[in-house]
């Protein structure tokens, strides 16, 4: 039997350098989709070509668009107007957000899909998705365990609906958002409090309109059925969630200072920067402009001395896939920091409280799991831990950029997914003067 792979990170004195963050996660797979359900050409550039966007690449080409790469991170896709039935199952791979949109721009068609996955992704809930979808007239098929993919999707003949959402997440909004695109009346979507909103920004890029009203601490979305895309030109700024871990080693790395240039910095998706100001870091924003109808700007991280906090639970939204690496950095602040309401990342690519409790105990930091969230109380790590990783790649990266600092390495197991949304991740990290390599230590 083959062992597995195995990446391995080794203290260092300090990381400096300038870096581009890789293209935004979100914006790329909303780029692909928008512009296959559109008619006409749409030009991309910035886009991410991690594992988890280029299968919604073949997955746009599969509904019936032309999909081509032009170059590093250049892309064209040609939509027709609209979506086909496909000549084969849809392998989303790892890619939760990739299955639920084109789910939802799917079930609008008159068409048949079945959608499937890798392991990980069949383990991840489809229901808050599906269900929504059923109410506005999709009908689903559960090919294995209900709830899970495989599971064929027959679409047509929609109608829109009001939906209230219980907690607030994008991936069920844009859902059903873009599958009101082509359902009879109108579609509304309430969030008691606010998630981030890239679908109805680049909604309107590609010509539909979207009205987006305040309601309390959350906002309520409206739009009409029956309108058409255009194809259009999309510019993918840098994703605030990969440029976490360069920025992340820099506050805990003594003598570092890392800048991360081009950086997204739509409100719904600064939560981890405003943890980490709260924490006392050194992080410096600069060089703020529009890029993609999206607020854009360079991040400048330097060693600091952070002490813990108590993230308010509100931010949750905006920043849910990165308290992995908020927990890697508040294993070096002084005190307690308590995270809580982020039940969700147990329902992420793997059950992340779960993975981070067990990879920090293991690197001797002290961390109280609680169902809904967990408290790490910081000060020296240890190190010299082997951490498994379900196959998660934040919870990879997050242990590799822990490692930097500790006493002694940090190995993680299975890092190859870490390819789904950085790749180039070791080659960057080295260049900074980060020591991570294949092998135990």
């Amino acid at each position: 039997m083959t062992a597995p792979s195995t990446l391995t990170a080794r203290p260092v004195s300090a990381l400096k350098g300038v870096l581009r963050a890789p293209g935004d996660k979100s914006m790329s797979h909303r780029s692909l989709i928008l512009g296959g359900m559109a008619e006409g050409v749409t030009e991309i550039e910035g886009l991410l070509e991690g594992d988890d966007i280029l299968a919604t690449a073949r997955a746009v080409e599969a509904f019936g668009a032309t999909v081509e790469r032009l170059g590093d991170g250049r892309w064209r896709v040609t939509g027709r107007g609209g979506f086909r039935s496909p000549a084969s199952v849809i392998d989303c791979g790892n890619a939760g957000t990739g299955v639920r949109l084109l789910m939802g721009a799917a079930a609008g068609y008159d068409l048949t899909a079945t959608f499937d996955g890798d392991a990980s992704l069949r383990k991840r809930p489809m229901k808050r998705v599906t269900g929504p979808l059923a109410d506005m007239g999709a009908r689903f098929d559960w090919n294995g365990a209900e709830d899970r993919v495989p599971l064929t999707l027959r679409g047509g003949g929609l109608s829109g609906i009001e939906y209230v959402q219980a907690v607030a997440s994008a991936q069920i909004k844009s859902a059903i958002l873009l599958a009101g695109l082509n359902a009879t009346g109108e579609t509304v979507v309430v969030e008691p409090e606010k998630s981030r909103d890239h679908t109805e920004r680049m909604l309107r890029a590609f010509g539909a309109t979207v009205d987006v009203t305040e309601e309390g601490e959350g906002w309520c979305i409206r739009l009409k059925g029956g309108q058409r895309l255009t194809g259009t030109a999309v510019a993918v700024p840098g994703d605030p969630s990969s440029a976490a871990f360069p920025l992340a080693a820099a506050l805990i790395v003594p003598g570092s200072e890392v800048t991360v240039e081009g950086v997204m910095l739509n409100p719904q998706r600064t939560g981890l920067f405003a943890a980490w100001i709260d924490m006392g870091a050194d992080l410096t924003i600069s060089n703020r402009r529009m890029s993609g109808g999206e607020d854009v700007g360079d991040i400048t991280a330097r060693y600091s001395a952070l002490k813990g906090v108590v993230v308010p639970e509100d931010r949750a939204a905006s920043m849910i896939d990165e308290y992995p690496i908020l927990a890697a950095t508040a294993a070096y602040a002084e005190g307690r920091t308590v995270m809580r309401g982020i039940g969700e990342m147990r329902v992420k690519e793997s059950d992340r409280i779960a993975l981070m409790v067990a990879g920090l105990t293991a690197c001797g930091v002290a961390v109280e799991e609680e169902a809904e969230g967990f408290i790490v109380t910081g000060g020296a790590v240890k190190g010299g831990a082997t951490v498994a990783t379900a196959h998660d790649h934040r919870i990879a990266m997050s242990h590799l950029i822990l490692g930097m600092a500790a006493e002694q390495p940090v190995s993680v197991l299975d890092p190859e997914m870490i390819a789904t949304s950085f790749p180039g991740f070791v080659a960057l990290m080295n260049g900074l003067g980060a020591s991570v390599s294949e092998g135990a230590a």
